[in-house]
């Protein structure tokens, strides 16, 4: 009789104890939810978590839903220099996508507006080779040779280096040259060399629509361009060597006009520009990722105008903007 009082009067300790652990974790979490703090300043880290030790990628390891997002004055900022711009008339209209890469928040300002993405367009070209890449190790080192007509579309800004008719190259040479000199010819020889139908998958495996073949140009908003460089930072489709591949040749890009312009030239860019003379304006685009010191952002920029100097003008602007007042 004795035994089962004993052990009656154990088990009632036991269930005290862990209602009262569990209210004192219950009063914790409440106080630390209502605290008004960001998990941030609760912890010392960062809403997500990324794995170290890579130059231009860092893969995403865990992701958390509290994220304190202080970028009111940034979005206001942003719109003042955009309208301070069409005001002197270096721009007719202008989109922006900011996205702050360490915890997530973003700014959108006409981001849904449609543009169309020329030279941009090179990199999910890229993306395409470098997956083939990745189960045909050998396919970079195939050589492709220049034929003199690998594509009808003008340059406005001239590539500083370019593939010479006649000449052989490698996959891999290609693509340094379409996307660090923006050359055309290096691009068309590539997507002659593709399987459009493999290209279209690289669109419908990224969840963007597909260029259009039939349409005399395509279109694009720089939210949804935006993603090619967010897909490369986490290393969540090419694997991270493959990642870290393709940023480190966009970091090479020759064109300093831009977002580079605004920032110190000691900071890592890796971005890809793009221009077109499209109906009656010109449209100039730079988005790529600024490797700021513990603070890495996406900043992809579109524009229409009548200038391709102002234009440049404009974004660089706008890149000084974002970094004076995120860093």
């Amino acid at each position: 009789m004795k035994r089962i009082n004993l052990s009656l009067w154990q088990a009632a300790v036991s269930v005290i104890i862990a209602i009262g652990v569990g209210l004192i974790i219950s009063y914790a979490w409440s106080n630390y939810y209502h605290s008004g703090l960001s998990l941030e300043e609760e912890t010392g880290q960062k809403g997500e978590v990324h794995q170290s030790g890579y130059s231009y990628i860092s893969p995403l390891l865990e992701c958390a839903d509290i994220h304190d997002i202080r970028q009111n004055d940034l979005e206001k900022k942003i719109k003042e220099v955009i309208n301070k711009n069409i005001g002197q008339g270096n721009i007719i209209y202008a989109s922006v996508y900011f996205r702050d890469l360490n915890n997530g928040p973003w700014i959108g300002i006409n981001e849904q507006e449609k543009f169309t993405p020329a030279s941009l367009l090179k990199v999910p070209l890229m993306i395409a080779y470098l997956k083939l890449a990745e189960e045909q190790s050998q396919i970079l080192n195939d050589r492709i040779t220049i034929e003199n007509e690998v594509s009808n579309l003008s340059q406005n800004i001239l590539p500083l280096k370019h593939v010479d008719s006649g000449q052989d190259y490698t996959i891999d040479d290609l693509i340094k040259y379409m996307i660090i000199y923006s050359d055309n010819g290096a691009a068309g020889a590539l997507m002659q060399h593709m399987n459009p139908e493999y290209l279209n998958k690289i669109y419908r495996d990224l969840g963007i629509a597909a260029p259009n073949s039939d349409q005399m140009e395509n279109f694009m908003n720089v939210k949804d361009y935006a993603s090619f460089f967010r897909i490369l930072y986490n290393a969540s489709y090419l694997n991270r060597e493959m990642s870290e591949k393709a940023l480190e040749i966009l970091s090479q890009s020759q064109f300093d006009k831009g977002l580079k312009a605004g920032i110190p030239a000691n900071i890592a860019v890796s971005h890809k520009f793009g221009e077109r003379v499209w109906l009656e304006n010109k449209q100039l685009h730079d988005c790529g990722i600024i490797y700021l010191k513990q603070s890495p952002y996406l900043l992809c920029i579109m524009t229409r105008g009548d200038d391709f100097n102002k234009m440049g003008g404009a974004i660089r602007d706008l890149s000084a903007t974002v970094y004076e007042n995120f860093k």
